[in-house]
């Protein structure tokens, strides 16, 4: 089998693939996050292995890891990789719950029958804990 046979994707065909701009695809590559390997005329070819490496930046990116944490998560090496984990455990925590929050918050929104939702004591509530306590 040829390599081409097993890296049969060029950058354009990635990045098409993903809908992203090939600049995106070598700034991962400059991160260490892929390692496409080059072929005669030094082209990058990417293989299936690449493909799914570029699907895992993307969902990680989307859960709202940084770039450097998912370097962490795909270093061969596991230094460091579980306290990273565990720093976004706890960021996915804190965000779900911001945003349970915020459900709640519109829903109210959505049956409440003031004109101004900020003037709606049950809504100022929903946001008290942001103010603290006001002097009165």
């Amino acid at each position: 089998m040829k390599s081409s046979d097993r890296h049969p994707w060029s950058i354009g065909d990635v990045a098409e693939r993903f809908a992203l701009p090939t600049h995106v695809l070598r700034h991962w590559e400059s991160m260490g996050l892929l390692t496409p390997p080059r072929d005669s005329g030094g082209r990058r070819r990417y293989g299936e292995d690449d493909i799914v490496r570029v699907a895992v930046i993307l969902r990680s990116k989307a859960a709202g890891m940084s770039l450097d944490q998912i370097v962490h998560l795909l270093e061969r090496d596991m230094t460091g990789r579980h306290e990273v984990l565990h720093a976004h455990l706890d960021d996915l925590d804190r965000r779900m719950a911001e945003m349970r929050h915020s459900k709640a918050m519109t829903e109210h929104a959505l049956r409440c029958s003031a004109h101004d939702i900020a003037a709606c004591p049950r809504f100022r509530a929903e946001v008290s804990d942001i103010i603290g306590d006001l002097p009165r």
